[in-house]
């Protein structure tokens, strides 16, 4: 006769024998968090009971009509410096990728040169460059002119500045659009050749939407920068927004409050430029994940469903 003992199954385990999984412990973790709580908490409480900041004050000039329309130039200026500044740092990047070495070697000094000099030195420049020439004449290279404009008349302060803040991005737009078209790998691009794929149409579909991964990022910090670097322009005297509070706290004496002014004036201005990121970063990520990034609305249902 023979035993089943072999092949008996052994019995089920019991709830109170089952594997308990117990989390790590981290007392750092929450002693650091009491401490953040607790510093959030006198900031806060500094910010309401010091009657430095002067908060009636601030809600008295926060959408005066002169800041309003300061913050408007700052906004002009931003986009002008952007849209030339990209536009000039996207040929610059092409030139640094050819083939020819003259536009090689162009692009390289161009670009060390504007990242080598200060902002506020080549706006200086620009506004005064009415020393350096009367006129400026339009004709045949080294031979006759036709046309005559005087430089006052010709590069006001307004387009002076947006110069010199294109001028001054166009640089580090290069170096940005370079970086994202190297990171596009060779061999895509040579399937794509093999393909018989025209050229233009391999530069939008196949290398374009690959380099706006790297470029966004990079170039969302640079157009964030350049925004509160329009601040320089207050030495050409145009009433932009750091100008504008300058001249309002000269008169009135309110300095804290009318630094608070521009502060959440620049804060409002980048939350929008961040949200903008996200969008274009989370629209390009599109071929790369398989589950896109919640946005922050789809995070508060989230949150809120949980609750």
């Amino acid at each position: 006769m023979t035993s089943d003992l072999g092949t008996r199954p052994a019995p089920a385990a019991t709830p109170e024998e089952a594997l308990k999984i117990v989390p790590a412990r981290r007392p750092l973790t929450w002693i650091a968090a009491a401490v953040v709580a607790v510093l959030v908490a006198m900031a806060g409480h500094a910010l309401v009971t010091n009657t430095a900041f002067d908060w009636p004050t601030f809600a008295r000039f926060v959408f005066q009509k002169s800041i309003l329309e300061a913050v408007a130039l700052t906004l002009e200026l931003t986009l002008f410096g952007v849209a030339a500044g990209f536009l000039l740092g996207t040929v610059l990047a092409l030139m640094r990728i050819s083939r020819n070495p003259l536009l090689r070697a162009v692009s390289w000094t161009y670009t060390w040169i504007f990242r080598s000099v200060p902002l506020i030195l080549q706006l200086l420049f620009w506004y005064n460059l009415a020393i350096l020439y009367n006129e400026i004449s339009f004709g045949v290279p080294f031979g006759p002119s036709f046309v005559s404009v005087g430089t006052m008349s010709l590069i006001p302060p307004f387009f002076a500045a947006g110069l010199g803040l294109a001028l001054h991005q166009g640089a580090y737009a290069a170096e940005i659009v370079r970086a994202g078209f190297l990171s596009v790998d060779a061999g895509q691009r040579e399937a794509a050749a093999a393909l018989g794929i025209p050229a233009g149409r391999q530069f939008r579909r196949i290398v374009l939407p690959q380099a706006m991964r790297t470029i966004v990022p990079t170039a969302a910090n640079e157009i964030v920068g350049l925004l509160k670097a329009t601040s320089q322009v207050y030495v050409m005297a145009l009433p932009e927004l750091f100008y504008q509070v300058q001249v309002i706290y000269t008169r009135s004496g309110r300095v804290i409050p009318l630094l608070l002014v521009a502060t959440a004036w620049y804060l409002a201005l980048t939350t929008v430029l961040s949200v903008a990121q996200f969008s274009v970063e989370r629209h390009f990520g599109r071929g790369t994940q398989r589950t896109l990034p919640p946005t922050p609305l789809q995070r508060l249902r989230t949150a809120w469903r949980r609750a």
